[in-house]
């Protein structure tokens, strides 16, 4: 179980760390700017890095760590909970701020500025994270990093398949969203986190992706490999993505899944 103690530390130093950054961009920035940039930075940041290494434990643990995914879900619980209590306002979730923009709830400068922010937070995070399983501090990253250049398919269901149940999830989170945003946030943290652990465990049941997550969530994920990948699902599922180039790409990941390995 130690290098199950290293991840939880990992999530505690990341959350940790970015409420810090979030406070004092919050003394140093004007409101806009704390709200459309760093808030949002930060969120994603934060959730991009949690949802990896959650993905990993999810993936190795239950082979390499001998706990079962029970393990992976509470703490994906614990951490949204976490996460929807931390986040101060933020979406950190393209679709959100999309939908927040639709609703008239915010002007195209500010959406404009929180997709950006949002898409330097999940570079960042996932930077981070890759950078933080090269130091292979645990048995679980050494397996993370032999793997990691294996190129298979990650969806295990028919392209169109796995659309229509992107789009559900997606569909059904928003619905609960839109019903709980006016919620006071001790309400609305653990309804949301419960929403994002009954959707990935939907997902994980089905077997749909490898590894099924942000509220937000936002998080990065790469593709190396031909053929259909998360991203062709996922985008017309209801997520936001950019491409970097036709071989390389970064996605954005609808907060009930946890980004699948390409």
């Amino acid at each position: 179980m130690s290098g199950l103690n290293v991840s939880i530390a990992f999530f505690l130093l990341v959350v940790s760390t970015c409420e810090m950054l979030r406070r004092l961009s919050k003394r140093l920035l004007s409101p806009g700017a704390y709200c459309c940039l760093a808030g949002e930075l930060t969120g994603s940041l934060q959730l991009c890095s949690s949802c990896l290494e959650l993905r990993m434990l999810l993936e190795i643990g239950p082979w390499g760590g001998g706990f079962g995914p029970d393990v992976v879900f509470t703490l994906l619980f614990l951490l949204f909970m976490v996460h929807a209590a931390s986040l101060d306002g933020a979406s950190a979730n393209p679709t959100v701020s999309l939908q927040e923009f639709l609703l008239l709830e915010s002007g195209p400068a500010a959406t404009a500025a929180k997709l950006l922010a949002q898409a330097v937070g999940v570079g960042t995070g996932w930077a981070i994270t890759k950078l933080y399983w090269s130091w292979e501090l645990t048995q679980f990253h050494l397996i993370q990093n032999l793997i990691a250049s294996e190129c298979s398919s990650s969806i295990r269901t028919s392209l169109y398949h796995g659309a229509f149940v992107e789009g559900a999830c997606s569909f059904f989170f928003h619905l609960v969203l839109l019903r709980l945003r006016r919620s006071r946030t001790v309400y609305r943290a653990p309804a949301l986190a419960a929403t994002v652990t009954f959707l990935t465990y939907a997902g994980e049941q089905r077997q749909q992706f490898r590894a099924p997550k942000q509220w937000v969530k936002s998080c990065g994920t790469t593709s190396r490999c031909t053929g259909w990948g998360p991203s062709q699902v996922r985008c017309p599922g209801g997520s936001g993505c950019f491409f970097t180039s036709a071989a390389r790409q970064k996605c954005w990941v609808q907060p009930q899944l946890l980004p699948a390995k390409g």
